[in-house]
């Protein structure tokens, strides 16, 4: 089969490309900006790509073209394929039909932390020998790919077909179906990490994503496991609309029968079912909602046979997934860090983390004071429209100094970060945000990097500046 992708370099749809390559399909595909590492990824695997989405594309003659859900009516090659009556699919369909129909699917669902959950589950089944597929939102460093077919001969016992696990967004699958990508998947085991309002362009509220989240839960058997956030109020709701699976909490008190829970620090703690000890997981990532994470994965691995125990243990080995708390360089005695998060809850967990090491550091005798300096972007759809600028200040809280780019949002990022005060900085430009950060940088100082995307290249200006200084 040969499949055209439109959209091909977004993160989901470059990782359908990889499965579909892999399982032996001929496979090409556009995009508005063909661009490095994606690109780099697609052409090493024989896949031919197109700058821009031209209606000459329609002589290619695939079999299908693969719709992403970047474009819209009025693209001109998605026009000429309407006209031309040829046969079209969204990615999620697609992938559900020919990758993951008789496979035990475990789909990571959440607001935040879904990368990482899927990259760690997937970890664990592989370091168990059982080979899973997997489909990531990012590059796990275990696996140095974001997608892979994996075994498709053996299941696990107790499982039903060979594992697959998927990253699995809320997000809408494309122009012509609005439900929810994760739908497609009907996943035999599903972890609902935790749900706040995001994507602010497509759900109007908290209560909409709730609602998907429960067509979700429906498509889950009734053999199937749901491994479930105890603390998140949001998906408390959801399960009560109606469960028919088994389900399996993390975070819970450790009185609470049958539970996941932890105990210790966050790079070393016991992992209790309810009062019992059933592993330890020691590693170097940080902060709590990488132990509750980690809890996630836990629960989902045992569902497909894979003791508690083995499972805490290969976690020990799990390198974490690129663009998270993912250490760029150090010039000048600066330590320069990339970060996708782009949600201030997800800014605060990722400042927080990096605080709670830092201040393990300062404990050390002798040791100096180290500080952080936050910088992001607003990048994300729900974020250029401001929807949740009022919770910046609550993000950026326990950093010392944050840097800001003032983009064309429709809003004042200066008036957003006015209750940080002179802790705060705006700049209008990378360039100059940029000057701003290396200014105020310091020996010991942790320059923190958020944002969903390239961010400009900051991370290079940073440290090439830094080290033009330290000269």
């Amino acid at each position: 089969m040969h499949l055209h992708i439109l959209g091909i370099c977004g993160t989901f749809m470059g990782g359908l490309a990889a499965l579909a390559r892999e399982a032996g399909h001929r496979v090409t595909g556009c995009d508005a900006h063909v661009y490095p590492p994606m690109s780099e990824q697609l052409r090493r695997l024989g896949i031919e790509l197109v700058e821009g989405y031209g209606a000459d594309q329609l002589k290619l003659a695939p079999d299908v073209y693969v719709i992403g859900n970047v474009v819209t009516r009025g693209n001109p090659l998605l026009e000429a394929v309407l006209d031309a009556g040829a046969r079209v699919t969204s990615g999620p369909q697609w992938l559900a039909e020919n990758v993951l129909q008789g496979r035990h699917v475990l789909a990571v669902a959440g607001t935040h932390g879904k990368t990482t959950t899927t990259a760690m589950l997937a970890w664990i089944l592989d370091e168990a020998g059982l080979q899973p597929g997997f489909l990531v939102g990012g590059v796990p460093l275990n696996f140095g790919v974001s997608a892979r077919l994996g075994n498709t001969n053996a299941a696990p016992a107790g499982g039903l077909g060979p594992p697959f696990v998927i990253e699995a967004d809320e997000y809408d699958t494309a122009l012509f179906d609005k439900r929810s990508k994760f739908v497609h998947y009907r996943p035999r085991t599903a972890v609902l990490n935790n749900l706040e309002h995001d994507h602010a362009d497509i759900f109007p509220d908290l209560a909409a994503i709730e609602t998907q989240f429960h067509h979700l839960v429906r498509t889950v058997p009734s053999s199937g496991r749901l491994v479930v956030n105890a603390r998140d109020a949001a998906l408390q709701r959801v399960l009560a609309r109606g469960c028919w699976s088994e389900v399996l909490r993390f975070g819970t008190r450790r009185e609470e029968p049958g539970g996941l829970c932890a105990r210790g620090e966050a790079q070393a703690f016991d992992v209790l079912r309810g009062s019992l000890k059933v592993g330890r997981v020691d590693w170097n990532l940080l902060g709590e909602h990488n132990q509750m994470n980690a809890l996630a994965a836990i629960g989902a691995a045992d569902h497909v046979g894979v003791a508690p125990e083995a499972a805490a243990a290969a976690l020990g080995r799990f390198e974490n997934v690129r663009r998270r708390l993912e250490l760029r360089g150090e010039a000048a005695g600066v330590r320069v860090y990339d970060d996708f998060a782009h949600h201030p809850t997800a800014m605060r967990v990722t400042v927080g983390g990096l605080r709670q090491w830092v201040e393990k550091c300062e404990a050390a005798p002798g040791a100096p004071r180290q500080r952080i300096l936050a910088v992001f972007e607003p990048r994300s759809n729900t974020m250029k429209l401001g929807t949740m600028k009022a919770q910046l200040p609550w993000a950026l809280e326990e950093a010392d100094l944050s840097f800001c780019l003032q983009g064309d949002y429709g809003w004042s990022v200066r008036e957003a970060l006015a209750p940080l005060g002179s802790a705060a900085v705006v700049a209008d430009s990378i360039d100059a945000l940029a000057a701003a950060v290396v200014a105020a940088a310091r020996p010991g100082d942790h320059v923190l990097c958020m944002s969903s995307g390239a961010f400009s290249g900051i991370h290079d200006k940073l440290l090439d500046a830094l080290k033009a200084r330290d000269v």
